[in-house]
């Protein structure tokens, strides 16, 4: 490989970027509209626009990459997490078009990727699991045919992705047919394909994960445990290695089933098998990334190993240089930097940051995608940057923590890490009687009140007016900051956009995020009880459901599909 053509954005491109100069690889990278002044953009050897503003007209049009790889002469993609990572139709087409493809072989993110096939194989190798659908579902009375044969919960997922999109939990049958929706919808949205099954979802679970690393010549390493359970939304915040509070069975039986699974599969590259720890010691498990993990960088610290560089040698076919679990070396703790208010539910808070001032010092690691003054778009994930913390033990590991988080300052834009500072205060996980996160710790024990933050300036810069100009008798396509011409008295952008509401009042329904207005879910003049669903939205590939406050007939204001800033009203209250 020469030149590799990263297929992503925002930290997990830099961090392959770097990993490209350090292993002597040329980088080249693909940005939407509103990541064009973007730190990846600036740090890359070469960068190509994407021609669009959301996912599916740029980070997921397949079309679109492969024919800027060829443009760039890149001979290697590699796509970091999420997107496309894990659609083996991708890998498939890479090949076809005569470049490495940097991750697993095409029929083995199929495999593992479909979560009911990845059971079977699971099934097959003797790991540990629940009960589950046969298949994907088609209907939600098939989620409560299921419920009422196994009991609740049961965790509605996603068949062909991961990270918590497309992943919902039912509790009680009421909410079965809403959730089941809207399950579909995230992960048509995540991924581009609805399908979903079903699993009995362990109440009060941890999340335990294998770091596993494979070449082509039938090697397969375990390289040890993470802990993640400490999420929101069922996407984790916090991720330490590792896995603390383990027997040597439990450790023993995570690897070994990790391993028969992988071996099982073929499976080549870095993967992540994870598992679901049950208060009674129950392990089941999960599912398959068949991908690198957002939070392989506390394996890095803890076994002293590249991740990024070992996937580049795999994909040039080398094997293997150590066959056998490393000891690790100290602990680390990985906190995720989201662009979200705790104070109001991790909300998430599209904008611009005014300022950010990262910590440092002995054990810190900052692996991010922002500066000061970079924009955090609403249509893409609120990842800003990961802070990864390491040390001795993990007691020197929560103390380098706390003083890192405290260093930590960031302006323009909400973040979570109000929520980093409490939770390693917090008894359940510093684990002074014992070790009590669970995966909806959050929702369910975590009782500290955090103040809201302040509302974030809309961003004026995230679009491109596009033109096109000739320069010696050729044409040529020109995208200018819609900013720029606007600083020089210039044009309109055009963008369906709403207004904040200019009066406050008990009337009014306002937007609780910057996004989409997806879809209303009551009709115009329809009377309301307190707490009915009135509108669902979506920013940062995540939706966000509209409550009434109180009962009473709503009029709707605002048209479903258009992008509303927060605190926008959407309807309001008959008088």
């Amino acid at each position: 490989m020469k030149k590799v053509l990263i297929a992503n954005r925002g930290e997990i491109a830099v961090r392959i970027i770097r990993a490209c100069r350090d292993y002597g690889l040329q980088s080249v990278a693909v940005y939407a509209d509103p990541d064009l002044d973007a730190v990846f953009v600036h740090l890359a050897d070469e960068a190509y626009g994407l021609d669009g503003s959301r996912p599916a007209e740029t980070y997921l049009d397949m079309d679109k990459l492969i024919a800027i790889a060829k443009r760039a002469g890149a001979d290697a993609v590699h796509p970091g997490y999420g997107f496309l990572s894990e659609r083996a139709e991708f890998a498939r087409a890479v090949q076809q078009a005569g470049l490495t493809w940097i991750g697993p072989d095409p029929h083995v993110i199929e495999a593992l990727g479909d979560k009911v096939e990845a059971r079977r194989i699971a099934t097959s190798v003797g790991a540990p699991l629940v009960a589950g659908s046969d298949g994907p579902v088609e209907t939600a009375e098939e989620v409560i045919a299921f419920a009422k044969s196994h009991g609740l919960p049961v965790a509605i997922k996603a068949a062909h992705g991961g990270g918590g999109r497309g992943l919902k939990v039912a509790w009680n049958m009421e909410e079965i047919p809403e959730l089941y929706a809207s399950a579909v919808r995230e992960a048509e949205l995540a991924f581009g394909r609805g399908e979903c099954f079903l699993e009995r979802f362990l109440d009060r679970p941890r999340h335990i994960e294998a770091q596993v690393l494979a070449d082509s010549h039938g090697n397969v390493l375990v390289l040890g445990t993470r802990d993640c359970s400490l999420q929101r939304r069922n996407q984790k915040l916090v991720e330490e290695a590792p896995a603390p509070f383990l027997s040597d069975e439990q450790r023993q039986s995570i690897h070994d089933a990790a391993k028969r699974i992988c071996a099982a599969a073929g499976y080549s590259g870095a993967g992540t098998v994870e598992f679901l720890l049950g208060v009674d010691g129950t392990i089941s498990f999960l599912e398959v990334n068949t991908r690198l993990q957002v939070e392989h960088p506390v394996t890095e610290e803890t076994t002293g190993i590249d991740l990024v560089i070992e996937q580049f040698r795999i994909a040039e076919g080398k094997a293997l240089t150590i066959t056998e679990t490393p000891a690790p070396r100290g602990h680390s703790i990985e906190f995720r930097i989201n662009a979200e208010d705790p104070g109001r539910g991790f909300l998430p808070t599209p904008g611009t940051i005014s300022l950010f001032e990262p910590p440092s010092g002995p054990g810190v690691r900052l692996d991010t995608g922002v500066v000061s003054g970079s924009t955090v778009p609403g249509t893409f994930d609120s990842l800003m940057a990961k802070l990864i913390v390491t040390g001795a033990t993990r007691e020197q590991a929560l103390s380098r923590a706390r003083r890192a988080l405290k260093e930590f300052r960031i302006e323009g834009v909400a973040t979570v890490l109000p929520f980093h500072r409490a939770a390693m205060e917090n008894p359940d996980f510093t684990a002074e009687q014992g070790f009590k996160v669970h995966t909806r710790w959050i929702e369910t024990d975590f009782a500290d009140t955090l103040e809201a933050a302040a509302r974030p300036q809309p961003s004026a810069g995230d679009t491109l007016i596009r033109t096109h100009v000739e320069i010696d008798g050729k044409r040529h396509a020109l995208g200018i900051p819609a900013a720029l011409l606007a600083g020089l008295g210039g044009l309109s952008t055009g963008a369906a956009t709403a207004g904040p509401a200019k009066v406050e009042d008990t009337a009014s329904i306002t937007a609780p995020i910057s996004g989409t207005l997806q879809a209303f879910k009551v009709e115009d003049g329809a009377d309301v009880e307190k707490g009915d669903l009135i509108a669902v939205m979506e920013a940062m590939k995540m939706e966000t459901q509209v409550t009434a406050l109180r009962a009473g007939r709503v009029r709707i204001t605002a048209s479903a599909g258009a992008y509303l800033q927060a605190g926008s009203e959407i309807a309001r209250f008959e008088d």
